[in-house]
């Protein structure tokens, strides 16, 4: 909502339903006082009737601090910030009212008043707060007439509902937003329309060619899976005109559809099966006002599906400015929707590929390795992490544990190069790894998409049976191995760390390349930073947690140790893990 005047700004929701010419003259010619206060309590804008009431001009309030220039006791005095409620409504981005709330006029004298704060979102951005003024203290507005009050609260009554309403698609674009998976997505819908605007509300989704799925119901009680799970073919082209059902009619490409109960008594028998168990829904919950709407844009081409809000009350049924919000939030589902389903098919694209690239490990002599791959969780994007083993050929084993930076296509295609020249390069040429990844390092700009990333190339030498056996490894910013010893001891090998891959800095000495003994019956662990790293919580944390579990498992079988490691995650984690574990026989 744009304060008084304002040509140029307004949120989200208003551009949907009116622009700002219009909020002008509703705000201009509103008999009730209203202030539109930043976040900060800066008072950004007022109309004509609130100077009246508070003899001052508009731009002699515009920019001053709210609390600091209107809010006073019964006596006159100042109040303490922390005791004004309207600065906790603001803090809180939250509706409130009140009355007895006495304010300073521009002559010196008190007027009190009742007031009623809403919050005023623009595209999920929090821009302060709409507030309404009234003089209760002769029970008239700030021009005394009592006809004037009447008509002030029912312009109050109708501006708070309207901005309830745009404040409802402005939070379900921004809590939608936040989520690329679809069921949650839905979840999140049903909880935000459920009491706020509805009492009931489907959703239903083609999940295929020609068909439709009721795939959420959500009432008074949340879920209500006996209501879901519908599953009809879609009516061809030809039917559409012999099906009057308004979800058929919305799917179909139809106008969105408000139904009360005189049309609802007077609707023709369901003429398909899809129709009968929308009939047999409103039925059901007792409906005596229902709104469908497509979800999409509207052509019948581009639409996902359609969403069903119900009212059970008569006594409040939707109206025409109801169905107009619910056709704008069937738009931004209807995207969000959109975005998840082609985020999930890129998702599934990328973790087959790195999959199908995370070759088989080898099993030279007693020597024993283990890894594991797992995919960020549903909802978040599948990185560039992978882990390799082969034998060079001189018979060393060679370890790699990597991460390109990055997601989905983009890091699953480059971590896939990455991983075909780094074996052609560690098998071309015998060297230490730190000699190798300056080699990967310079070739690829040239012959790889990969912007950044890290990775710990070791070898493993000596005798795959007898030993002894030394590692030599180098780390490209990545985090540092695990080595478990006999006898209860774990320690991060935190030498041979170099630079990144892809940092490029020039006149960069050679990368190093640290030496360790493996005593026998030891274990080493690689591994992405998808298993320390938790969002909340800091870097040493993870590393402690990791190694505190990995000495728990230590004389556990290797592919337990693994699994274990995974299983001990905490929750939050929001990147994929690769996991290499070498195991040395006992002597």
């Amino acid at each position: 909502m744009p304060g008084a005047g304002d040509e140029s700004g307004s949120g989200s929701g208003s551009r949907s339903a009116a622009g700002p010419k219009f909020w002008r003259q509703v705000v201009e010619r509103l008999s009730t006082a209203l202030l539109v206060v930043g976040p900060t309590g800066r008072i950004d804008a007022v109309n004509p009737a609130a100077e009246r009431l508070l003899g001052r001009t508009a731009a002699a309030v515009r920019g001053k601090d709210a609390h600091d220039l209107l809010h006073r006791d019964a006596a006159g005095g100042t109040l303490p910030r922390e005791r004004c409620p309207l600065l906790r409504a603001l803090a809180g981005k939250s509706a409130a009212r009140g009355d007895g709330y006495s304010c300073l006029r521009g002559d010196g004298r008190l007027v009190t008043v009742s007031w009623s704060a809403s919050p005023l979102v623009d595209d999920g951005s929090f821009k302060g707060m709409a507030v309404l003024l009234t003089d209760s203290a002769d029970g008239t507005d700030s021009s005394g007439d009592p006809g004037a009050r009447r008509e002030g609260a029912a312009y109050t009554s109708a501006l708070e509902d309207l901005n309830e309403r745009l404040t409802l698609v402005a939070e379900i674009t921004d809590v939608l937003g936040q989520t690329l998976e679809t069921d949650e997505a839905l979840a999140r819908l049903g909880r935000l329309l459920v009491p706020r605007l509805a009492d009931w509300v489907a959703v239903d989704l083609r999940t295929g060619s020609g068909r439709i799925h009721r795939v959420a119901v959500t009432g008074p009680a949340g879920r209500d899976a006996a209501l879901e799970g519908g599953r009809e073919r879609l009516p061809k082209a030809g039917e559409r005109e012999g099906d009057w059902s308004p979800l058929v009619q919305v799917l179909n490409g139809g106008d969105p559809v408000r139904q009360g109960v005189p049309e609802m008594a007077a609707a023709a028998p369901p003429g398909s099966g899809l129709a009968a168990v929308h009939s047999d829904f409103l039925w059901t919950v007792r409906a005596t006002s229902a709104i469908t709407v497509p979800l999409g844009s509207g052509s019948e081409r581009q639409i996902t599906g359609a969403l069903t809000v119900v009212r059970t009350d008569p006594a409040h049924p939707f109206d025409d400015a109801d169905l107009g919000v619910v056709s704008d939030i069937g738009r931004r589902v209807g995207l969000v929707i959109d975005n998840a389903r082609r985020f999930g098919r890129q998702r599934a694209v990328a973790e087959a590929m790195q999959r199908n690239l995370l070759a088989p490990l080898p099993q030279p002599g007693r020597l024993r390795l283990a890894a594991r791959y797992q995919p960020a969780p549903v909802g978040s994007q599948v990185g560039g992490d992978w882990y390799d083993a082969f034998e060079l050929k001189d018979g060393t084993l060679a370890l790699v544990i990597g991460d390109v930076v990055g997601h989905d296509l983009t890091a699953a295609a480059g971590m896939a190069q990455l991983h075909g020249i780094l074996r052609s390069l560690a098998w071309d040429r015998s060297g230490p790894p730190g000699t190798v990844v300056d080699r990967l390092d310079d070739a690829m700009p040239a012959i790889t998409t990969v912007p950044m990333a890290t990775l710990v190339l070791a070898r493993v030498e000596g005798h795959p049976d007898t030993g002894p056996w030394t590692l030599r490894w180098t780390s490209a910013g990545h985090p540092p191995p695990l080595l478990l010893t006999p006898g209860g001891h774990a320690r991060y090998l935190e030498a041979g760390q170099g630079l990144l891959l892809g940092a490029h800095q020039r006149d960069a000495e050679s990368r190093p390349t640290a030496t360790q003994p493996l005593p026998p019956g030891s274990t080493l662990l690689l591994y992405t930073d998808g298993l320390i790293e938790i969002p909340g919580s800091d870097l040493d944390t993870g590393l402690r947690r990791l190694r505190r579990h990995a000495l728990d498992l230590a004389h556990a079988p290797l592919d337990t140790l693994c699994d274990q490691l995974l299983a001990r995650m905490p929750p939050g984690s929001t990147d994929d893990v690769a996991l290499l574990a070498l195991r040395l026989p006992e002597l």
